[in-house]
């Protein structure tokens, strides 16, 4: 697919070709370890590319959409993060400088710019991941404090992080959304432990997190008391737009495309293709709306279900190249720097395990039932 870019917007991929082949060239791909992780945050962050969807105003490129489409989809191709920073960077940030106020700006967004600062989201629980609005973990005013007791599940790198943002049930009413709060954790406050989910890929992210009478300063509240789900449906709205993985998708259908022998498969990865191309048709209409002043809206569910299908389907196609080589079972090959030998090809293991974790794209960032719910009601008005 040929994207039809102004001569402004030529110069702009360019530049950010050179950027990335200056610090990763072909011969020297980036490959995931703790070393390339630094030395890209550190040159992101020299040349102001840190925060390429934050404002101008809090440290960010300012780029238009057009920009950031032409990022994203030119490190995103290479195997190299768009950015860096984790949820706090793309999650938090955009909440708290649309909501937060000042001393909390000043005081968190410097450390994630820096990404020296991990966060964590607390959102989902044992029966409230995809319908947030039945969360029970509830935050008592006390003073000064929120006083939280409760249980989050799911919760990414919890294990590792410095922060948490947290949504919380400060009253209940009418409506299940009302009384939900957006508070700011320390990890470290007395009360909260952290019990390690092993996931099915053989790896370490996932976490259920207990908060056993804490404290947190109401100082730490994002915007107003019992607001806090319009805080989280616009972060979710953004998150399920990122979820599409096309450029991902496109990246390692590449890799199958150079691998695969067989007809039959062969065959399978050009339906894969098309699917592919549809999907990316889609994101580039709402590239397109984005560009002429529109939100990301009720079609990012489209893209977050269609997307997690596709990468799903291209993730089988790679174990079904590996063929045999698919049955042996070592995760340890598919972290950086490993020194377990390999059962076939190199990347057998890597992309077994990545099939492994892509089931879970069905469930993370909304269901696909919920996104069908939301196209249906939203989208189609059924």
């Amino acid at each position: 697919m040929q994207l039809m870019f102004n001569a402004e917007e030529i110069a702009f991929r360019d530049e950010v070709r050179h950027f990335v082949n200056a610090h990763f060239p072909t011969e020297r791909p980036y490959r995931g370890t703790q070393a390339d992780k630094d030395r890209w945050a550190a040159a992101l962050f020299e040349r102001g590319w840190a925060a390429y969807k934050w404002p101008v105003e809090h440290g960010g490129t300012g780029w238009n959409a057009t920009q950031k489409f032409i990022w994203e989809r030119e490190t995103s191709t290479r195997g190299i993060p768009a950015q860096l920073g984790g949820m706090g960077m793309f999650m938090l940030a955009p909440v708290l400088y649309s909501f937060g106020s000042a001393e909390q700006c000043e005081r968190h967004l410097p450390g994630i710019l820096r990404n020296e600062v991990e966060w964590c989201q607390g959102y989902s629980e044992p029966g409230s991941g995809s319908d947030l609005a039945a969360l029970r973990t509830r935050a008592e005013r006390v003073g000064g404090d929120y006083v939280v007791n409760g249980e989050k599940v799911w919760t990414s790198w919890a294990h590792i992080a410095h922060w948490m943002f947290c949504l919380v049930r400060t009253s209940t009413g009418e409506r299940r959304q009302d009384g939900i709060t957006f508070l700011l954790i320390d990890m470290k406050t007395p009360g909260i432990a952290v019990h390690p989910i092993p996931t099915i890929d053989g790896k370490h992210h996932l976490n259920r997190v207990t908060f056993d009478d804490v404290r947190v300063p109401v100082a730490n509240r994002v915007g107003e008391e019992g607001k806090g789900w319009t805080y989280a449906k616009g972060l979710l709205t953004h998150e399920r737009t990122g979820l599409a993985h096309v450029s991902e998708s496109m990246r390692l259908l590449g890799l199958l495309k150079g691998l695969a022998k067989d007809p039959a498969l062969i065959a399978k990865i050009a339906a894969a293709d098309v699917e592919l191309t549809a999907l990316a048709m889609t994101e580039l209409r709402t590239l397109a709306e984005a560009v002429n002043g529109a939100a990301p809206g009720a079609q990012s569910s489209i893209l977050k279900l269609k997307g997690t299908q596709v990468i799903q389907r291209v993730t089988e196609l790679f174990v079904e190249c590996a063929g045999h080589f698919a049955i042996p079972w070592l995760p340890e090959r598919a972290t950086p720097g490993t020194n377990v030998e390999p059962v076939g090809p190199d990347w057998a293991q890597e992309e077994l395990c990545r099939y492994m974790l892509g089931r879970s794209a069905s469930i993370a960032g909304g269901t696909d039932e919920v996104q069908r719910n939301i196209i249906a009601k939203h989208v189609l008005q059924l």
